[in-house]
């Protein structure tokens, strides 16, 4: 499929399953990532800009230019962005659970402020009849890098079904189209450059923990989409030590995947 092709099927998905459940409006938290970015830009065509709640949802760990990307994102799309932090919710389960677990650092402290995202998205969501939209992508998912009832959440996830290197390809085209048909750009330049990071802890940055997006995706797809087995894949050249963690880690978070929202099927066969 070319990538437009896969931006229509995201695009189509997501309206289908939302006239599908009678819902009109759409709720989604806006991180100044791409993630969130190129899912902005196909709810305001599935739905209309007018009918895009967009939430900014800064937590302890969140950098001002982040903040300033989504919020330019938002303008440029035509759809209103607001923010709610979430530092004193995070702060009241820090109190909370001090005496019982380490909350200062730690996958327990991230995997709390997500959760936080996502239950001030879902109250939006109750208390106005919106659609909550997922942002995750495929290969998050398949690494298990997420968060259970956190950003797994949501009724819809539009690009679940690509991998993290077609979300910068397809966010690229989304630019080149709007270049070509309004003369300006509609995701900041500065989303499409930056390093990806959940913003969860300082100076993380999520490659550290995935590796190469460009790498990791070659890998996934042999692995997940074209069926090749261990001994194949090390065949083909990859390392045997980085098909062992992969391959695990994509076994390991079946149960997490199971749990997510549905996504469009996006084709990756034999080229």
């Amino acid at each position: 499929m070319l990538i437009e092709e896969k931006y229509h099927a995201c695009v189509e998905g997501l309206a289908s399953f939302a006239r599908g459940i009678g819902m009109t409006d759409a709720v989604i938290g806006l991180s100044g990532g791409i993630d969130s970015s190129l899912v902005a830009c196909m709810c305001v065509d599935a739905f209309g800009a007018e009918h895009v709640h967009g939430y900014m949802l800064p937590g302890p760990y969140s950098s001002e230019h982040s903040l300033v990307d989504a919020q330019e994102l938002a303008l440029n799309l035509g759809i209103r962005a607001e923010r709610i932090s979430i530092g004193k919710p995070f702060e009241a389960f820090v109190d909370v659970l001090g005496d019982h677990c380490i909350m200062a650092r730690g996958l327990a402290a991230e995997n709390t402020q997500a959760r936080c995202r996502m239950t001030v998205l879902m109250a939006l969501s109750n208390a106005h009849g919106w659609m909550m939209v997922n942002t995750g992508n495929k290969s998050e998912a398949m690494m298990g890098y997420s968060t259970l009832y956190g950003d797994t959440a949501g009724a819809y996830a539009p690009i679940g079904g690509l991998y993290k290197t077609d979300v910068f390809a397809m966010s690229r085209w989304v630019n080149e189209e709007a270049l070509c048909k309004e003369g300006r750009i509609l995701i900041p330049e500065r989303v499409l450059t930056k390093p990806p990071s959940a913003e969860l802890a300082p100076d993380q940055r999520d490659e550290d923990t995935l590796g190469s997006y460009d790498e990791l995706d070659r890998l996934l797809i042999d692995y997940c989409e074209r069926g090749m087995g261990r001994s194949a894949l090390i065949a083909a050249g990859y390392d045997a030590a980085e098909v062992d963690r992969v391959k695990n880690r994509v076994d390991s978070y079946a149960f997490k995947r199971a749990l997510e929202p549905p996504f469009p099927a996006i084709e990756y066969g034999l080229n």
